[in-house]
């Protein structure tokens, strides 16, 4: 079965910094990405519908007319998909005002009448959701196997059943808390000693826990991160390091990001105020219902030691900041600067860092990579 996974609108926008370089569905929440979710409990050949200039790394290779087409922004389940499965010629299945699938032209609607997904609309949406996701992806990945042993160095408090660790991962010295969820750490991973952790909790593959980090729930650090300091309520996605002491939380960070040694990113007005968030399509600042917002942060960004963050900045892709003044809470893509001011960033000076950072992790920057990031530039930005 060939199957499409589609950008909805006004999704895609409102996710944005994070879909300027990635389809929706390529999103993570939980232990896997949305598109991953899809292939585990809907098996098939899939490709891409999404931004013309995210097609040469993301191709659609599909017959649009008979292909079977799934939301990006839609989290599935078994009963879900099993109800997408069935869909025939011209068919929909919505969920309220979303539509989750639809054959051909979809004029044929369906409502799902299961229990309602999780559905991304904004990128709060991501940590909002993301302990509920992380719950539900350890039970489906875990269902029927056996963990690897812990070391008896390793402290659990509560349900040993709900740690599950893959082949290769490395704990020692830790403790680990389950009484309020599952805890899954991922093939080749690192937890060192002294670190703290309280499920739900998810550690991709071959990322690294160091020396005595806190981790509290509903977080997930992706495959080949590296977290050190604090977490609380984090989404990062891969290849992405916070290795030091220092705050995040109610945070998603993308792809190729480096936060410094003592960087903190406040996520609670001192006045307790609901906080006012960026918003690309609108071009504005936009009221939320939100108390707790932290950092947002799209790909190959970077913040330098001590820099600070106020409550609810969203940082666009390719930026370098630095300075322990806090910037403004919006930084347009591809700016280097700090408090006292922001310059756009020579796109040499970007492709350098972002090539040199990829070498170290054995992957290359290649043209494909470059024109993606060219797109991106010259997409209207907020500014």
């Amino acid at each position: 079965m060939e199957i499409i996974v589609f950008d909805p609108q006004p999704a895609r926008n409102n996710l944005l910094p994070l879909t300027y370089t990635r389809p929706v569905g390529d999103l993570r929440i939980g232990i896997t990405t949305i598109s991953e979710k899809w292939q585990r409990l809907l098996p098939g050949e899939y490709s891409w519908a999404t931004e013309p200039y995210l097609g040469e790394l993301f191709p659609c290779c599909a017959d649009t007319h008979s292909a079977l087409f799934v939301a990006g922004n839609v989290v599935p389940d078994a009963n879900l998909a099993a109800a997408v499965a069935t869909l025939g010629e011209n068919e929909s299945l919505h969920c309220g005002d979303t539509i989750v699938a639809r054959r051909g032209d979809g004029q044929r609607r369906r409502d799902y009448t299961g229990e309602p997904p999780v559905v991304l609309q904004h990128v709060y949406d991501i940590f909002l959701n993301n302990g509920k996701v992380i719950c539900a992806d350890f039970e489906a990945i875990t269902a029927g196997r056996t963990s690897q042993p812990l070391s008896p160095t390793v402290q659990v408090i509560g349900p040993r059943e709900l740690v599950f660790v893959e082949e290769g991962a490395s704990l020692e010295c830790c403790v680990l808390n389950t009484t309020h969820g599952p805890i899954y750490i991922g093939q080749g991973a690192t937890v060192m000693e002294g670190s703290l952790v309280r499920g739900p909790f998810a550690l991709g593959d071959h990322a690294t826990v160091n020396m005595g980090t806190k981790i509290y729930p509903d977080t997930t650090v992706g495959p080949w991160c590296k977290v050190g300091g604090e977490l609380n309520n984090v989404v990062m996605h891969s290849y992405s390091n916070k290795a030091h002491d220092g705050f995040l939380g109610n945070a998603v960070v993308g792809c190729w990001c480096n936060l410094g040694a003592g960087c903190v990113a406040s996520n609670l007005k001192n006045g307790y105020e609901l906080i006012r968030l960026w918003n690309y399509p609108a071009h504005r600042f936009e009221r939320t219902q939100l108390q707790f917002c932290g950092l947002i942060m799209g790909d190959h960004s970077k913040a330098g030691i001590n820099t600070s963050f106020n409550t609810a900045t969203v940082v666009g892709v390719g930026c370098n900041i630095y300075g322990s003044a806090m910037p403004r809470p919006f930084v347009a893509s591809f700016s280097m600067g700090s408090a006292a001011g922001f310059t756009e960033l020579p796109m040499a000076q970007f492709y350098a860092t972002a090539a040199h950072m990829m070498e170290r992790r054995g992957v290359e920057l290649t043209e494909a990579d470059k024109r993606m990031f060219e797109a991106v530039r010259d997409a209207a930005d907020g500014l």
